[in-house]
């Protein structure tokens, strides 16, 4: 009940809202799991090498764990390894719609099913913000009827799909950044519009803490802390 009470509290404050976005990370908030090395080993499928690539990431996961390397940096360096630094986009296309089709029917949470469908019902436009790559994160959105998409963004090359972020990692801080410039780029200002925004990490909290309602989702333990002292409500779906 005490996310209902919550949201009733600000209802006030959505009455003369213009727009309403429902705006939802990706990785262990609608999905059950983290999606990068499993769409990795999807893309592997087609590929000779076995595990020997994705093996291979463990060297740079050892610099970003030494803080050697930052997140985005670690993305690349992994794409690199595993994809090639200039794969097939056909292959990569491919390889994403299969993964995508894995995922929704595999890897969401009913409650988040559930929870989109009620935010879409309210009038509010979904969106879906994340730090997972667009090319795969796309076809997620598509599969679980979502159209508007803020995901790291990938440097295509005619055909090819080269291992570098065109941009910022849609991450902490860049995400907010990144949200704000969709908006505008959508003609939405922010005085306008009443906004939910659902998360599992702590990373989120610039993102939480700007939006009209903010809801920690299966949240870790640095961000229950959080959403427990800022009175955010908790939701459960694991």
């Amino acid at each position: 009940m005490k996310d209902y009470r919550w949201i009733g509290n600000n209802m006030g404050a959505m009455t003369g809202a213009m727009h309403r976005l429902a705006i939802y990370d990706m990785d262990k908030t609608i999905t059950t799991r983290a999606t990068w090395t499993p769409f990795l080993r999807t893309y592997m499928r087609r590929t000779p090498w076995g595990v020997f690539p994705l093996l291979a990431t463990l060297g740079p996961a050892a610099l970003y764990l030494a803080k050697r390397i930052d997140r985005a940096r670690l993305k690349e360096k992994t794409q690199a390894l595993v994809m090639g630094r200039r794969a097939k986009l056909a292959s990569v296309e491919a390889a994403a719609e299969r993964f995508a089709e894995s995922v929704a029917t595999k890897d969401v949470y009913a409650q988040a099913r559930q929870r989109i469908a009620a935010d879409k019902a309210a009038g509010y436009r979904i969106v879906l913000a994340t730090a997972s790559y667009d090319f795969y994160v796309r076809p997620i959105a598509r599969a679980l009827g979502i159209d508007d998409v803020i995901a790291t963004p990938s440097t295509v090359d005619g055909d090819r799909l080269v291992a570098r972020i065109a941009g910022e990692n849609c991450y902490g801080p860049a995400k907010l950044r990144m949200i704000e410039a969709w908006m505008a780029g959508q003609g939405i200002a922010r005085n306008d519009t009443h906004i939910r925004f659902y998360s599992d990490h702590v990373s989120d909290a610039p993102t939480l803490g700007w939006a009209d309602e903010p809801f920690a989702v299966n949240p870790h333990g640095k961000l229950r802390a959080l959403a427990t002292e800022k009175g955010w409500p908790i939701l459960e779906w694991r």
